[in-house]
């Protein structure tokens, strides 16, 4: 018995040398680690870590985040432009910071640069189309770099990928973690151009304007997301064919926030796309009071009030949104589509006419009255077409107003360039 007892504390000594051992040749491979980060010789950072590897599981806690973090800024130095080792450079960090959540503020550069990294790989994503890939590298940059705003831009690729339920979940997000996605901007106006000039910071602001360069220092709170983010979110359920919770969604958010402008077109936007111009109408109404030199609001109520069927409200939403933007040409277009309209009563009432003398003198009366309509719309189609002349909509348009008014060279070219589109020439 007492032989056996010798021998498990011999068994147990010997086994602690080990550990020991492994602990030591761990913090010695580690140590060259940090000498060759500090002198950016990566590749042996890399080398002196892989010798520590195989063991390092049984290290303490401290010393496996140092292994992780060193790896992580090796892997980052070294990465470029590639997304793979990037990723693998961001893993490291998670799992470093897991193990020690004080490391994070010693590898703000290094996590600086990886950030730069994901965001610029998921920027040429976006530019290919390829969103689901832009969105998931964003979401990695957020693991590193804590910042909601690329949860954000992570959930409007989805959107743009039509994967709608990830959509929701990342927006979701970024609503429970409170990002409004409003930030503080400190400009100034320069003094020769009258531009308006964002800085960095309030102090280089500070110094541009008092070189002389540039005046009118101001501090500027951009637009919040909020509103977008809940307008897409509804759109969303709506697609899906959950009204319920998009109403529910609005409801809360409106109640929250009953004045927030933003919310207000979030909840006019669903009311359009559930069919409610009754409501659509009433909140652009209100909106257009909190904005009343935006063409863009006039040209949206115009749209609103032509669906209830009230034309004449519609016209002159569109003309006051004319008003303040003459080169409108989807408010030229939809003018024009509204005068044109009254034309079908008129064709109508003309081919109803018999052959007496008076179904004579009444058709050309209403002729006349057609040929005024086609004069007081052509100014409105004709400079959307010259805003833009592949609108073969607008030359087709066109094309039979002037044969109807009886001008040849000008219907002549208006088939010409129907023609030319037509064949693709």
């Amino acid at each position: 018995m007492i032989n056996l007892i010798f021998m498990k504390k011999r068994l147990l000594i010997i086994g602690m040398a080990l550990m020991t051992g492994f602990s030591f040749a761990q913090q010695r491979e580690i140590r060259r680690a940090e000498r060759a980060l500090n002198s950016q010789k990566y590749s042996e950072v890399l080398s002196n870590l892989k010798d520590a590897e195989g063991s390092i599981a049984s290290a303490d806690k401290e010393l496996q985040a140092k292994f992780y973090a060193l790896r992580g800024e090796a892997l980052t130095a070294t990465a470029g432009s590639n997304y793979e080792k990037a990723k693998e450079a961001a893993n490291a960090f998670i799992k470093a910071f897991e193990l020690n959540p004080a490391l994070k503020n010693a590898h703000q550069d290094a996590l600086f640069n990886l950030r730069t990294i994901f965001i610029n790989s998921a920027v040429s994503d976006q530019n290919a189309n390829r969103y689901t890939a832009a969105a998931e590298k964003l979401i990695t940059s957020y693991k590193i770099s804590e910042d909601p705003s690329d949860l954000y831009f992570a959930a409007s690729n989805y959107v743009n990928a039509q994967e709608y339920s990830k959509a929701l979940e990342y927006y979701q997000k970024v609503l429970d973690l409170g990002y409004t996605g409003q930030t503080t901007e400190y400009v100034a106006t320069h003094k020769e151009t009258g531009e308006v000039h964002p800085f960095d910071n309030e102090n280089i602001r500070n110094i541009a304007v008092r070189t002389g360069e540039y005046i009118k220092p101001e501090v500027r709170v951009t637009e919040s997301r909020r509103g977008e983010i809940l307008r897409n979110m509804t759109l969303i359920y709506i697609q899906q064919g959950e009204n319920e919770k998009a109403i529910e969604l609005m409801k809360a958010a409106r109640a929250e926030n009953p004045n927030d402008v933003y919310l207000m077109r979030a909840e006019a936007d669903m009311s359009y796309n559930m069919g409610d111009m009754k409501r659509y109408n009433e909140l652009m109404s209100r909106i257009i009071e909190t904005d009343p030199d935006n063409p863009e609001l006039y040209f949206n109520l115009g749209v609103g009030t032509a669906e209830l069927g009230e034309n004449e409200k519609a016209e002159k939403y569109y003309e006051k949104a004319l008003e303040l933007k003459p080169d409108y040409e989807s408010a030229l277009i939809n003018l024009a589509v509204l005068k044109l309209s009254k034309e079908g009563p008129i064709v109508e009432e003309m081919n109803s006419l018999g052959t007496s003398r008076a179904d004579n003198q009444r058709y050309e009366e209403l002729k006349k009255i057609r040929e005024d309509l086609y004069r007081e719309t052509l100014p409105y189609l004709e400079k959307a077409y010259n805003l833009n002349q592949n609108n073969i909509q607008i030359l087709r348009t066109l094309m039979n107003i002037y044969s109807q008014l009886g001008e040849d060279a000008k219907f002549q070219e208006m088939k010409a360039k129907v023609d030319a589109l037509e064949s693709g020439n």
